[in-house]
């Protein structure tokens, strides 16, 4: 008698019934272009690496969306959802997610006027500022322990392209963003010209840091988990990433 591993065992729990296999895998998730958005092609970059790794398994995929604190209580909660996406992985989220492999890779920059002198050579020089960001994500775990040390002061935002107009019209000196979803706001034609001239940023305070998809943590989580990361482990993410920043011009960092 042979016996499977356990992530064979949880490959085939996870996609073996028929009837499971016609249904796509559903996930909440917020527009978070260009790595989740209905406007690009397969839904972005996180969900195009996303649906390659299940095509592996034989199921299809579907995100609905809504607002991040929206995406995260019915990813979590809503029995219609396997997770949500994209996620930036932290001690916290440990508790509510089972990760999948990375699904994109993201670097965070500040963002500032160009008429405005910012100074930062390290986060600590955040404390000097009034930071903009947006509410529930997860920063870096740096610039997030100064701000609950209260030594960094942040005002809340919705969503990134809100914090993008605020900058604009002063309402704060600077703002942390990832590169690329400022990149294809400032691109997008929401903004002018004029705006896109005005913005520069700072990309020397924080490291690269993967997303993932946020399984359940229940036992039905724990299997889709386990059975999308065996998958993933036969395709080059990473050229799958590269060949879709490729395809839709967005392969120039910086």
């Amino acid at each position: 008698m042979s016996f499977l591993k356990p992530a064979a065992l949880a490959f085939c729990l996870a996609f073996a019934l028929p009837t499971q296999a016609r249904e796509p895998v559903r996930f909440a998730g917020e527009e978070w272009p260009p790595f989740v958005t209905p406007s690009l092609p397969e839904h972005g970059l996180s969900s195009a690496i996303m649906q390659a790794v299940f095509a592996k398994t034989g199921r299809s995929v579907q995100i609905d969306y809504f607002p991040w604190k929206r995406t995260m209580e019915l990813g979590l909660h809503d029995p219609r959802y396997a997770g949500f996406l994209a996620v930036w992985r932290t001690p916290e989220r440990e508790k509510l997610c089972h990760f999948s492999a990375p699904v994109g890779n993201t670097l965070t920059v500040i963002a500032h006027l160009r008429d405005t002198l910012v100074a930062a050579d390290d986060v600590r020089d955040l404390a000097n500022y009034r930071v903009g960001t947006v509410a529930g994500y997860a920063n870096d775990e740096r610039f997030e322990k100064l701000v609950q040390q209260k030594k960094i002061v942040v005002e809340e935002g919705v969503n990134d392209e809100t914090n993008v107009r605020k900058l604009l019209m002063r309402r704060f000196p600077v703002i942390v963003i990832e590169r690329r979803v400022l990149q294809y706001l400032l691109s997008s034609g929401r903004f002018s010209d004029a705006d896109r001239v005005r913005i520069a940023i700072n990309d020397t305070l924080f490291k690269e840091r993967p997303v993932h998809l946020c399984f359940k943590r229940t036992p039905e989580g724990l299997a889709l988990q386990r059975a999308f990361n065996e998958a993933a482990r036969q395709l080059d993410t990473d050229k799958l990433e590269r060949d879709y920043l490729r395809r839709i011009g967005a392969d120039q960092g910086g």
